[in-house]
């Protein structure tokens, strides 16, 4: 036997994820009383983020000081235990037994039910220096998130796929705004009319650098000033454990991710995911509503 009751309980839900939709989901399950293991490994998305917004109630404050908060309400629940550390493997261990959540660090835990909340990771952004330095400070990915910030002023879309015409056609909302296309693409027809009519302005010449906060330096030597920058960047599923499960995946406009009913089972009895990890798209606010729709019938789910 262990010392460590994470490992020596078989819990009522193993959460993966103690970031905003596993905390939620978390939240549900502890409040019907019921044993819960929260499984962290610490790396949110927007850990780059100073600020988060359009979250009711939680407008303006450092998203890290939100999960504290959160975690800290959560863990005041007797029935709740968190381990930090990473998932690394998952597997099933028959109808009536639940599931086994490997940790790198050798244990292995298990759980009537599993509710995956592992989120993603940003991938594929420009490969342009000063991209990865200003991500989540001067360089977003959502204009819900961080355009209002930007104060009205100039915008720009650094394009790493056709999908910056979509992000273009928002962003005249927030300021006036630039698309850049690198060479990568044109526009066709409808796309540059759309982009006319909001007042878009193109740039099709070489991108080398990114300066000052959000400066775009040109490859014929221009530097365009600007208070902000989006990329529409590609995501993946930050974990390989709703693979190892079984759960079927689904591919979205800028990634995999893990398909659901909608109270959010997967394809695997008794596994829920939630969060970025089960949504082509999402926020701070839309991962804890869907976090509790996960909780919610994962609890509901011992029942039958």
């Amino acid at each position: 036997m262990s010392a460590d009751p994470a490992f020596d309980a078989i819990h009522d839900a193993i959460v993966v994820g103690g970031s905003y939709a596993g905390l939620s989901a978390a939240l549900q399950l502890a409040r019907a009383r019921r044993r819960v293991l929260v499984i962290d490994a610490g790396q949110r998305r927007n850990r780059f983020a100073r600020t988060s917004h359009g979250f009711l109630g939680q407008d303006g404050r450092d998203p890290g000081a939100i999960v504290a908060d959160a975690r800290a309400q959560l863990l005041a629940y007797p029935t709740v235990t968190w381990l930090e550390g990473a998932a690394i493997a998952g597997r099933a261990l028959g109808d009536a037994d639940g599931f086994a959540i490997a940790l790198a660090a050798g244990a292995e835990a298990r759980g009537r039910r599993v509710v995956l909340a592992v989120g993603v990771v940003d991938d594929s952004l420009p490969d342009i220096p000063g991209v990865v330095e200003r991500w989540g400070t001067h360089i977003f990915h959502c204009p819900y998130c961080h355009g209002y910030e930007l104060g009205g002023g100039a915008i720009g879309v650094l394009a790493s796929s056709p999908l910056a015409v979509h992000s273009a056609q928002m962003l005249p909302d927030w300021g006036p705004t630039t698309l850049f296309t690198r060479g990568l693409f044109e526009p066709d027809a409808d796309q540059l009319r759309l982009l006319d009519r909001r007042g878009v302005t193109i740039e099709r010449a070489a991108v080398t650098a990114i300066e000052g906060a959000a400066d775009v330096r040109m490859a014929d030597g221009r530097v365009i000033a600007l208070a902000g920058l989006f990329v529409v960047s590609h995501t993946r599923i930050a974990s390989p454990l709703a693979a190892q499960l079984g759960c079927e995946l689904e591919d979205g406009l800028l990634g995999a991710f893990v398909k659901t009913d909608a109270m959010r089972e997967t394809t695997v009895r008794g596994v829920f995911a939630c969060g970025d990890m089960a949504v082509m798209a999402g926020s701070i606010a839309l991962a804890v509503g869907d976090g509790v729709r996960a909780g919610v019938a994962a609890h509901q789910s011992l029942g039958r």
